[in-house]
């Protein structure tokens, strides 16, 4: 976003080996420490971090095959969508809807990064981290790091606790089958495209992303803002009422996902351009808020909060971001 304080430290971290002598030196010093990747999924504070931002760029890329099953260690900062790249390339089938997904591979666990249909929960098998508690590494099997809709143990439960140093995953050598997600689904059709590998996925996906998500590095944001709402079915049924036809998707609790980029939409919050505050969402995709010359992050803050108060308002929905406020 362009936004925020500044850091007492930056230290680039590039080997596992360089993590702990790291952690010794700021502890000595009482300083605080987060580890990040890009930052793509950040807002920082106007009031700035006395301490140090250890910067991930461990990197690794290890495959294992067992007939159709491929075992993938990567390390944790390598481009995440390198590692998506490379993986199609080789006809590997369980992350190739998650491609030009800004961020490293250490990032995301810690949000179970979902697009298109896949999250990152599906495939993965484990992650490698530095524990800060007992002050060693471990391995976290999949089943033991609490993913949900966009978060984990490492988003809530155990927040700052472990620093991720490499994650493993289980892809196979197939071809991704239908139904896809609706905007892959009308790409394919659109084109006439009956024939389905994790490469025509990945290309589907990469265009459809490019018209409605902008580059951070070129244009300041954040991606998608919110995360897509949960609600009961008995507040479902309520809006039902008033919107009849409303997007939704079942979840396998029970309840009823909405897609928070249309609640933007029909509260007519689509290609808002604030001059107050600086900021601004997509003409393409409402979910994405654009600096488009905001200079703290309070008014990013300030600009949010419209939002969320103008759909609690509308539809008595609370939306939650989705970037991690830090620190």
């Amino acid at each position: 976003m362009r936004l925020g304080g500044d850091a007492s430290y930056v230290i680039d971290i590039n080997s596992r080996d360089e993590l702990e002598p790291t952690l010794a030196w700021a502890d000595e010093r009482k300083l605080p420490v987060i580890m990040i990747g890009v930052g793509s999924n950040i807002i920082w504070r106007d009031e700035g971090f006395p301490g140090v931002i250890l910067v991930n760029k461990i990197m690794g890329f290890n495959e294992r095959q067992e007939g159709p099953d491929y075992f993938i260690t990567v390390g944790a900062g390598e481009n995440w969508d390198d590692v998506v790249e490379r993986t199609v390339a080789k006809g590997m089938s369980g992350i190739e809807a998650l491609s030009a997904i800004p961020g490293t591979a250490g990032a995301t666990p810690m949000q179970n990064v979902g697009a298109y249909g896949q999250e990152i929960a599906n495939t993965l098998v484990s992650v490698e981290a530095y524990d800060r508690q007992t002050k060693q590494f471990v391995v976290i099997p999949a089943a033991d790091c609490a993913f949900g809709y966009r978060t984990s143990r490492f988003k809530t439960t155990d927040r700052g606790r472990f620093f991720i140093t490499n994650i493993a995953l289980h892809l196979q050598r197939t071809n991704p089958k239908p139904p896809f997600y609706k905007d892959v689904e009308k790409y394919l059709t659109e084109l006439n495209i009956h024939q389905y590998t994790p490469a025509i996925i990945r290309e589907a996906v990469m265009a459809i992303r490019r018209i409605k998500l902008p580059d951070p590095s070129i244009v300041a944001n954040n991606g998608s803002f919110f995360a897509n709402p949960i609600v009961s079915q008995e507040h479902f049924k309520k809006l039902e009422a008033s919107y009849p036809g409303m997007p939704n998707w079942p979840t396998s609790d029970g309840q009823v996902k909405l897609p928070a980029a249309w609640l933007l939409e029909q509260a007519g919050l689509k290609d808002m351009h604030d001059a107050e505050t600086g900021m601004a969402t997509l003409a393409s995709q409402p979910l994405v808020l654009v600096n488009e010359h905001a200079e703290k992050t309070a008014q990013l803050l300030q600009f949010k909060k419209r939002i969320v108060d103008t759909i609690k308002q509308q539809f008595d929905i609370e939306l939650e971001q989705e970037p991690e406020l830090l620190p």
